[in-house]
């Protein structure tokens, strides 16, 4: 598949943003832990590691494409699941301001993770109404 006739997310595929997103979470989880020595602020880097690696995979392995991105689209909902955990700290009388690090990763998962999921399923919807008339007829 070209990478004309695929489906873009602000100007990028999503086998790129796949691969972006998964840098980025790793990136931040390493940054974060650095900065605090928790293990906990390492989390976002262990959701892009497989994010990152399915990205790769999907840009090395084209024939297995749909597999790699269903892979990597339920690490992107475990972010976006994870970053509910901010929920927890509005109920304390401390809440999120006892721990801001933890707080900031917490709603940025939520938010990338949402955006990341949707953008995949919107991508796996428009590949099944755009897929070739010979893989259409095969089902």
């Amino acid at each position: 598949m070209s990478d004309s006739a695929e489906f873009r997310f602000m100007g990028q595929t999503v086998p790129n943003l796949t691969i972006g997103y998964g840098l980025f979470l790793v990136l931040w989880g390493a940054a974060f832990y650095l900065e605090s020595g928790a293990f906990t602020a390492a989390i976002p880097s262990f959701i892009g590691i497989p994010i990152l690696v399915s990205g790769a995979l999907t840009r090395m392995l084209p024939a297995q494409r749909k597999i790699w991105m269903h892979v990597a689209v339920l690490f992107g909902l475990f972010a976006f699941l994870g970053g509910f955990a901010i929920l927890r700290g509005l109920g304390s009388e401390a809440g999120m301001f006892a721990r801001p690090n933890a707080a900031i990763s917490q709603l940025m998962l939520l938010a990338t993770g949402g955006v990341y999921t949707a953008t995949c399923v919107r991508s796996f919807i428009w590949a099944r109404k755009n897929r070739p008339a010979d893989e259409a007829s095969g089902e």
